[in-house]
């Protein structure tokens, strides 16, 4: 849809934006169903290049001592999977969850503002749902620390940016699912999460 709204010239159909409730200028302006004629369309063939080149550029290394404290991240290490809880989620080594990975507002112990505004998705039972996706945390350091970005866009985590730093996530999910961490082990899951 980006580059619908960039006035690229291709082909785009996501039926979610049908939905006149949830999506009135959208589906008004049939936005789900964008279609161009092969021979004029100057996006859909580069799709699979841009894709191959995306998977392909090597991810950001976090650098023990400068990006992280690596005692503290250590410590973190076994927070994340013992204490804390976060393995449950986000599950090494892919640092979100396989398969299925929506939870609703209800599971996250917060509200669904931002689940409600994003298109529904159809769960295993074929319901159409809203919830939050469990966010792949490789590379988070680059956002706690402002790196290649606009120092406005520094830190803001969580599905809409509600929390300015990734120690104000971790006393969030501290104290919604009331995991009991003491602030020195709030401090070592965050560098622990700054390592990855």
């Amino acid at each position: 849809m980006v580059f619908y709204e960039l006035h690229g010239t291709g082909t785009f159909f996501d039926e979610r934006f049908d939905n006149t409730a949830q999506f009135p200028i959208a589906a008004k302006a049939k936005l789900g169903h964008v279609s161009t004629d092969p021979d004029s369309d100057r996006v859909t063939s580069k799709l699979p290049a841009l894709h191959f080149y995306q998977l392909a550029l090597p991810s950001v290394q976090p650098r023990a001592g400068i990006d992280f404290d690596p005692d503290a991240a250590e410590r973190g290490d076994a927070l994340f999977s013992g204490k804390a809880n976060c393995n449950s989620c986000h599950r090494e080594p892919l640092w979100t969850e396989p398969g299925w990975n929506q939870h609703s507002a209800d599971e996250m112990k917060i509200d669904s503002f931002e689940a409600d505004r994003a298109p529904a998705s159809i769960n295993a039972t074929g319901e159409a749902t809203h919830g939050y996706r469990t966010m792949n945390l490789a590379g988070i350091f680059v956002r706690e620390n402002g790196l290649f970005m606009n120092p406005q866009n520094k830190g803001h985590f969580y599905h809409d940016g509600r929390f300015l730093t990734l120690l104000d996530t971790v006393k969030s999910y501290n104290a919604r699912f009331s995991l009991g961490l003491s602030d020195q082990e709030e401090h070592d899951l965050v560098e622990y999460l700054k390592s990855l």
